[in-house]
Parts: C-alpha cells; sequence; structure tokens
C-alpha cells in the first residue's frame, strides 16, 4: 500500500479547516477590508502593516430653500497586522510509516493560533465598546430576565442606529451567562429545531434577531478602586474631561462611565435619545489625577454630535459597576462593529525548504511551510498566520455585564 506523506498543501488544507471551524467570534465581524492587503500587492503596491480604514462623512439636514455647503470630514480608523503561528514537527519514521497522527497533531497545534485570534478581537471589543448594561452584573435567574438579556442588548443597538433587516447582529456571551440563558429560555415556545438545537448542543439558537454564540475568550474587565469625583469645568467637549481629583484609587482602562447632563443622540436626527451617553476609559486615570481620557469625544454640534451637551460642572460622573469588581464583558454588536482582516504571507522560494503552500477559505488564511531538520532527522512545518483588528464602528456595540 502506497504510503500518503504530509506535504504542506495537506497540513494547509486540514489546519484550515480546524481554524475556520473552531472560531466564533471572527465569522461575525467584517471582513471586507482583506483586499486591501491583498489585492494591492497583487497589483505590485504593498500597503504596509496598517491600512486606514475610511468611515463615511456625515452631513447636517438644511432647512429652506437657501443652499449652506457644508465641509467634507472623512475620518478614519488604523487597522494593523501582525504574525504568528504555530510549529509542529513529524520525524523520519512519523513520516515515512503513517498520516494518522496529522490530524491529532494539528487538532492540538491550531487552538492556540484561534485563541488568540479571538482573545485579541474580544479583547479589542472590551476596550473600545462603551455602551454597557447590566451594571449589577447579575446573571439572569428568570425567563423573563432571560428574555429582557435579549430585548436590552437590541434596544441598545436600535438606539444607537445599528442596521436591523440585514440579519447581522450576534451577541457573543461567555459560558456562564449562556449556561444561564440556555435554562433562562427552557420553557419559551420556540419552533422545533430550535429546540432541538438547544437541547443537542448546550448553546443558545438564534432567537429575538440575534445570533447567540459562546466564547471562553469573552474578556474580563476588572474597575479599579476609584470612588467618582466632580466634573471640574463647564463647556467641556472632546476626549479628555478634566475631573475632581481622583480619589480612593485608580479609574482603569476599560471602565465605563456617564457624564452628568449629557445623554446620547440619534446619529442622523441628532435628537436625544433619553438614554445616558457611555463613555469607556482609554488611559488609567490614577489616583490624584485631574483628567480622564475617553472614547467616544464628546461632540455637542454639527454633523458628528453624539450627545445632547457639554457636562455639568460641579456635579459627579458615575462609574458603571462596582469598585474593584471582575465581569465577563458579554458583546452584543453588528457586524460593522469590528472588522478583522487575515492577509496572505510572503511565500518563500523552494530552495532551502521541502514545499510551501497559502491557502484561503471563507476569509480565513494560513501558510504551511515544511522544511528539514538534519541534525534531529525531523520534517518541521510551521503554520504561519498574518491578522489584524480595528474597531470600525464600535457605537454599533454594547457591552452586557456580569460578575465572573
Amino acid at each position: 500500500m502506497t504510503n500518503i506523506l504530509a506535504t504542506s498543501s495537506i497540513v494547509a488544507r486540514e489546519a484550515l479547516a480546524v481554524l475556520k471551524n473552531m472560531t466564533s467570534f471572527a465569522p461575525a465581524v467584517n471582513r471586507s477590508w482583506e483586499d486591501e492587503f491583498g489585492g494591492n500587492m497583487a497589483r505590485g503596491y504593498a500597503p504596509g502593516a496598517t491600512i486606514n480604514i475610511k468611515k463615511p462623512p456625515r452631513y447636517t439636514y438644511r432647512a429652506g430653500r437657501v443652499a449652506a455647503p457644508q465641509a467634507t470630514v472623512e475620518s478614519t480608523v488604523p487597522l494593523t497586522v501582525s504574525q504568528g503561528g504555530t510549529d509542529i514537527n513529524f520525524n523520519s519514521l512519523e513520516r515515512t510509516l503513517s498520516m494518522s497522527m496529522l490530524n491529532d497533531k494539528l487538532e492540538a497545534a491550531m487552538p492556540p493560533v484561534i485563541n488568540e485570534i479571538d482573545r485579541q478581537g474580544l479583547s479589542l471589543a472590551r476596550f473600545n465598546t462603551y455602551n454597557t448594561l447590566n451594571p449589577t452584573g447579575a446573571l439572569p435567574a428568570t425567563q423573563a430576565l432571560a428574555v429582557g438579556t435579549m430585548t436590552d442588548v437590541n434596544t441598545r443597538l436600535d438606539i444607537m442606529g445599528a442596521p436591523v433587516k440585514d440579519g447581522r447582529r450576534s451577541f457573543v456571551m461567555g459560558p456562564a451567562l449562556n449556561g444561564a440563558m440556555v435554562q433562562g429560555f427552557a420553557g419559551l415556545f420556540n419552533m422545533s429545531e430550535r429546540i432541538n438545537g438547544q437541547y443537542r448542543t448546550g448553546y443558545m439558537q438564534d432567537s429575538f434577531g440575534l445570533r447567540p454564540m459562546m466564547d471562553q475568550n469573552v474578556d474580563t474587565h476588572v474597575n479599579g478602586a476609584a470612588t467618582a469625583t466632580n466634573i471640574n469645568g463647564a463647556g467641556q467637549t472632546g476626549s479628555v474631561i478634566t475631573v475632581v481629583a481622583i480619589a480612593g484609587g485608580t479609574l482603569t482602562r476599560g471602565t465605563v462611565i456617564q457624564l452628568p447632563g449629557v445623554n446620547s443622540v440619534n446619529p442622523q436626527s441628532r435628537t436625544d435619545n433619553g438614554v445616558a451617553m457611555d463613555f469607556v476609559l482609554t488611559a488609567d486615570a490614577l489616583l490624584g489625577a485631574t483628567t480622564i481620557n475617553v472614547s467616544p469625544p464628546l461632540v455637542t454640534s454639527g454633523a458628528f454630535q453624539n450627545v445632547t451637551a457639554s457636562p455639568t460642572t460641579g456635579s459627579p460622573y458615575v462609574i458603571r459597576g462596582a469598585a474593584s469588581t471582575a465581569y465577563k464583558t458579554n458583546i452584543g454588536f453588528h457586524k460593522d462593529a469590528f472588522t478583522l482582516a487575515m492577509v496572505p504571507l510572503y511565500q518563500p522560494p523552494a530552495r532551502g525548504v521541502l514545499s510551501s503552500e497559502q491557502m484561503s477559505f471563507d476569509g480565513f488564511t494560513l501558510r504551511v511551510v515544511q522544511f528539514y531538520d538534519g541534525v534531529n532527522d525531523n520534517c518541521i512545518f510551521r503554520i504561519d498566520v498574518l491578522f489584524g483588528w480595528a474597531a470600525t464602528y464600535p457605537e454599533l456595540s454594547t457591552k452586557y455585564y456580569t460578575v465572573t
């Protein structure tokens, strides 16, 4: 019987299947910017490690007959790719006798790669998403609360103008929230295939306009020990807010706050949504600091207005969640909130390697290079990915806190 020997193409095909099947967050985000790297390189232009994704301009409504031309402002979001991977080897005996160990080794080798891609994406979501729900962190303990979790996520996405009818809303939950939601939905009337899927897999099924997913890499945020102080100065806008000196400890990066007198507005009509605007800290604010760096920047007028007014001076801001408490940051989002790019890598020449293969499928790309270690009589396969994340429209996402 002829032996089927491991080649780079076989390893790439098998590894790509494992990569695609095991990731959960990545398939639900925007993948349309990968051609900016791959397509331009094919045309002889290398864009470098970073591209700037353009966001569409915004304009305001003009009432009446007289024209009022507006300047066009196009903002950009950077997306930077970085390389990583994992490496496996077969000694000559293994490679000669059988391919039966290939799948086992790939099953063991790919999870670190998949885990890192997901981990980086969910970490980016934690630090860039400012809309926040359920600051108590309580898991839904009843059917009504389970339903309320789904409707609350959808309501916040609706308020922030996330598209509804394209069916591209998702909800990534940690294991604890997923388990609580499955239990809470158990007694509801559902279509038979939904009940069957939930019973068979133990995971939430598509419902209430959301695609639920369980992911162990849902990131954890820890609020610092700081207690809220007062806003110090009227008419403040932008991304740096002046406050009375931070008390009690550190306000940690990723902590969400609300500013007194500041509501969010509809992104098109700029009318008051009636909901306090959330802001996420982009850097630690240490004990005694008198400024807080926040995202999004406060804009009180014009085409990019996102809040009703500047914060009220002399009044305290609100820290979402309790001091020194850890929260799982489950993420509800529309596909366009986040972008992942997986980019083809340079293919080494045949000289110096045994074989090299690069494969792409459904937006997932990896490269496998096989080379020989003559000292130890090993055939080594290096599996590489080149990828990057960007928070293109973080306003189209919301965190749902649960206590870890």
